[in-house]
């Protein structure tokens, strides 16, 4: 499968995020839902998402006693999000909760992802190697990583292991507060299964021209 571009939609509300996925209708498939919009607009942000054909990254970290998360994985898969993810310090136990409770929905499961260590934070591939090993023991469909760790990652746990890169950064861009960036071309030449893009594309003048180029780079 090729990389996938996911859109993040870092803005403050519903409106703003209207006009966006607007702007961008026939471009990216996928786009993520943060912590900040999703307590600005809750699920009806991805009712407007789901609506226009495209699909979700539900990125609120779950990281609570395994039963909550369970049940918040249940609510998130009811409402269709693509994929959603979870930290992966909260161990073994609560990210089997969260693809137990990703599959209780009545529908097709969800993808579920862990995170390892955020992109804002020093990490070694030691500390990323580790969290993704028990990632994928408590049957996680991947993680979350900085594409600097993405053929690491690929070489020790596979192929099917689905990596989701943020810290993406186009040639053309600003680095912004991200320590730990890749250019769109080099992460899907590391083997990244998707790339995280907000600020080059959201503050653009054209947002679906900057999206256009950045999914020009990936494809060289």
């Amino acid at each position: 499968m090729p990389t996938e571009l996911i859109v993040a939609l870092d803005v403050p509300g519903l409106d703003e995020a209207g006009r966006l996925l607007d702007r961008l209708a026939g471009g990216a498939r996928w786009f993520k839902v943060g912590l900040h919009l999703f307590t600005a607009a809750g699920p009806a942000i991805v009712r407007e998402v789901r609506a226009r054909g495209a699909n979700v990254f539900l990125d609120l970290k779950l990281h609570d006693i395994p039963n909550t998360v369970s049940s918040a994985a249940r609510s998130a898969a009811a409402l269709g999000v693509g994929m959603f993810n979870v930290h992966a310090s909260g161990g073994e136990a609560m990210m089997r909760a969260a693809v137990e409770g990703g599959g209780r929905a009545g529908t097709a499961r969800p993808l579920v992802i862990a995170v390892t260590i955020l992109t804002s934070q020093a990490a070694t591939e030691a500390d990323v190697l580790a969290l993704a090993r028990a990632a994928k023991a408590s049957g996680l469909d991947g993680v979350v990583c900085s594409a600097r760790e993405a053929v690491a990652l690929k070489r020790e746990l596979g192929a099917g292991f689905k990596l989701v890169c943020p810290g993406i950064r186009p040639a053309w861009s600003e680095t912004g507060d991200q320590k730990r960036i890749v250019t769109p071309r080099a992460a899907v030449e590391a083997g990244a299964d998707y790339i995280v893009v907000g600020r080059p594309i959201l503050a653009a003048p054209d947002p679906a021209e900057a999206a256009r180029r950045v999914l020009d780079e990936m494809r060289g």
